[in-house]
């Protein structure tokens, strides 16, 4: 087993790895970044090493830079997370060849899936349908020709993409050749590689993922299926575990589709398949995610697992304690991942200092998270603040439990996503399960804003309870335009807010913000 390991990454994932590690005993090493010094994960780490300046490209993607503070410390081992080096196959190569152990699948197979084009042929090869799709194409002249080929709506797609960048919908000809050139400039940014290649898009599709893992000694096992559609811009926002479109029958055809896959690209360690469902139960491969999924607690509370604890556990070349047969599956959980974005402002980022912040809790609630009072949302890093995750019997006990985290969630400081998150799980079709990845395209999802104002002034009540009375907005207000505290995503208007926290504040003067709380 290994005596210590590196957390490669930030944020609640790092925290959630640490803590992973901590269960094993083993000794945990953060690094961070110029912004971070005061992070949960590195905190709670039991070693800490600044590694560069707040541009991720010179810290936490700085993969030589991360290499030698896991030598000089006398790491044996790498946990990537997702995201910045998780799947890059380089970071990977580079660490093997530095004596260290990466706890993920071999640079080799990150590589080959890594390459959407090359996992099809995987996919086609190992008798998996797949949707019909070139390879890369050379030009835009090339991708419009495809495209007439097999009929429009399609989706150009980053030959080297994942998470949602890199993609365009065309729905004509005459779209073409602007969404390909921005798909492409984007694939240049997000993954140093501007190929493309173009997809029949398919209408009133489920997304749905496989979780498996795989040891050295030839085992793969599938941990159930993930229902991924409620999507925004191609970015999950709500996940569950299991679907309630797939059937026992279905549930089977995809977990041995996606062991076939795993078998044939050589995959050890802890990977995503994922599928489209159509509505008539046809289904189709998609893209193999070689990494930890950002969902994955809802596969860990219904199948009883720890997948960051196995991850270590195989990387460090042990056999999987369990085959499929053990994992009993038991109730529904449901996720839903808490952003630092408006919807009130057409979910424009936001930053600042969250003031407070009030976690939810009580039976069935798990919270991932690497929020505290006083951290700085800044704009260099993913907008991601914490991920709830509730169980219940059914899905919906796992629902109704989800909207009473949702509503005891508060964040103060910065705009949130979760009076949208509330509506979404009040829609009629998402209660009954009728719903596909274009659900938030067709439904018309309007946040309540009454509701978000009688929250504030209670949360901005208890603000004034922390700070004595002395917290003001006109800090924020400098920054961001002259807008008035934003609670879970609203900020009341300025008058009115004024009128009630004279009250509130027992008429004592205002202040500025603490410079921590």
């Amino acid at each position: 087993m290994f005596s210590k390991v590196l957390v490669a990454n930030r944020g609640e994932i790092a925290l959630r790895i640490v803590r992973g590690l901590r269960d094993l005993d083993i000794r945990s090493v953060a690094v961070y970044s110029e912004v971070d010094r005061t992070s949960q994960h590195v905190r709670y780490a039991d070693e800490a090493y600044f590694i560069g300046p707040a541009d991720a490209r010179q810290s936490y993607l700085n993969m030589d830079r991360i290499i030698q503070v896991a030598k000089d410390c006398g790491a044996v081992a790498v946990h990537p997370g997702y995201g910045f080096l998780a799947e890059n196959a380089d970071f990977a190569e580079a660490c093997t060849s530095a004596g260290l152990t990466f706890i993920g699948p071999s640079a080799e197979s990150i590589r080959l899936l890594g390459d959407k084009i090359a996992a099809r042929k995987i996919a086609e090869d190992a008798g998996v349908p797949v949707l019909p799709g070139s390879g890369e194409v050379a030009s835009i002249e090339e991708a419009t020709a495809f495209a007439d080929k097999i009929g429009y709506p399609v989706m150009i797609k980053a030959a080297a993409g994942g998470g949602g960048r890199g993609i365009r919908l065309v729905q004509s000809r005459e779209e073409l050749a602007d969404a390909a050139a921005r798909a492409m400039q984007e694939a240049q940014v997000a993954f140093g590689n501007p190929a493309i290649y173009v997809e029949k898009n398919l209408q009133h599709v489920r997304h749905i993922e496989v979780q498996v893992i795989g040891d050295q000694f030839g085992n793969i096992v599938p941990v159930g299926e993930r229902e991924c559609s409620i999507q925004r811009r191609h970015q999950k926002l709500i996940e569950e575990c299991p679907s309630i479109a797939v059937s026992p029958q279905l549930r089977r055809s995809l977990t041995r589709a996606a062991v076939r896959i795993a078998r044939a690209a050589n995959y050890h360690n802890l990977g995503t398949v994922e599928f489209l469902l159509s509505e008539d139960g046809s289904w189709y491969f998609l893209e193999m995610n070689t990494r930890l999924q950002v969902e994955h607690p809802v596969t860990e509370i219904v199948t009883g697992t720890d997948l960051v604890k196995d991850q270590i556990l195989v990387a460090a070349g042990e056999e999987l304690p369990y085959d499929e047969a053990d994992l009993l599956t038991r109730g529904w959980a449901i996720e839903c991942r808490i952003v630092a974005e408006d919807p009130f402002n057409n979910f424009l980022p936001s930053v600042g200092r969250v003031v407070l912040a009030r976690e939810p809790a009580g039976p069935g609630i798990r919270v991932e998270s690497a929020l505290y009072d006083g951290v700085e949302v800044t704009p260099y890093y993913d907008s991601l603040l914490a991920k709830v995750t509730a169980w219940g019997r059914n899905r919906e006990g796992a629902r109704t439990r989800m909207r009473r985290a949702l509503a005891e969630f508060k964040v103060v400081g910065v705009a949130t996503n979760i009076p949208y998150l509330q509506q979404i799980l009040d829609q009629p079709d998402f209660i009954s399960g009728h719903f596909d990845t274009d659900f938030l395209d067709r439904h018309e999802v309007v946040v309540e804003e009454h509701l978000a104002e009688q929250r504030s002034f209670a949360e901005i009540a208890a603000l004034l309870m922390v700070t004595g009375g002395e917290a003001d907005h006109s800090e924020y207000a400098a920054a961001n335009g002259g807008g008035a505290l934003p609670v879970n995503g609203k900020a009341p208007a300025s008058s009115h807010w004024r009128t009630q926290m004279a009250g509130l504040s027992g008429g004592r003067g205002m202040g500025r913000w603490p410079r921590s709380i």
